[in-house]
């Protein structure tokens, strides 16, 4: 039987060109989500054997959308795709379990050896990734900390994301207030006391890209 797999990017013709590839090699895509919380949700109810997802989507980001699927299904695999090897990426997705990490430069080289990878428990770096996550961990013992609760991340996305504190209440299920003490604690802790600098940090982060 196939393996099951999940697509997870903002951008359709990219779904599109994931999906023919995965095809191709003998998977069997069985969904597709443009945003973290829309493909948190389908995970959970498909349960697929891996999820290829965008690092960088809307709403809830690749990382933290990735934490929740894997705690609702702790059978997936997650292969993460990006614009660029960013050592902040690779690093936060190896620690929340992620099984690869492919740039979406070399996805057509690369994807289908990572599932298959992926399928038989082994994780899957390419010379690029590899070499980006040994720089870090030379030069960045602390690059990991990370003073936020999930929920306060999601908050940072969506702020970064230019969204008010309206929509972010709506969109969290949360009321105006709430929000409002999210976003507040979130730059207290950061030391952060503007939203362009707030900004900056997200994409740093890898909430949001640039």
């Amino acid at each position: 039987m196939a393996a099951q797999i999940l697509i997870v990017d903002d951008h359709h013709i990219v779904r599109d060109g994931l999906r023919l590839l995965l095809e191709r090699a003998g998977f069997k895509v069985s969904g597709e989500a443009a945003d973290g919380l829309a493909a948190a949700q389908m995970a959970a109810q498909i349960r697929p054997d891996v999820v290829v997802m965008d690092i960088g989507i809307p709403l809830l980001n690749g990382l933290d959308a990735a934490r929740k699927i894997l705690k609702d299904v702790p059978t997936a695999k997650v292969i993460f795709l990006s614009m660029h090897a960013d050592k902040q990426y690779i690093l936060e997705a190896l620690r929340i379990g992620a099984k690869g990490f492919v740039t979406k430069s070399h996805a057509a080289e690369h994807l289908v050896q990572a599932v298959r990878d992926a399928l038989r428990g082994k994780t899957f770096l390419n010379a690029e990734t590899s070499e980006a996550v040994v720089a870090a961990y030379q030069s960045d013992a602390n690059l990991l900390d990370d003073p936020l609760t999930p929920r306060e991340r999601q908050v940072l996305q969506l702020v970064a994301e230019g969204r008010t504190t309206k929509e972010v209440a709506a969109l969290l299920n949360i009321s105006v207030k709430t929000a409002e003490t999210h976003r507040s604690r979130t730059m207290e802790k950061l030391d952060i006391h503007d939203t362009a600098t707030l900004v900056r940090y997200a994409i740093r982060r890898g909430l949001v890209q640039p």
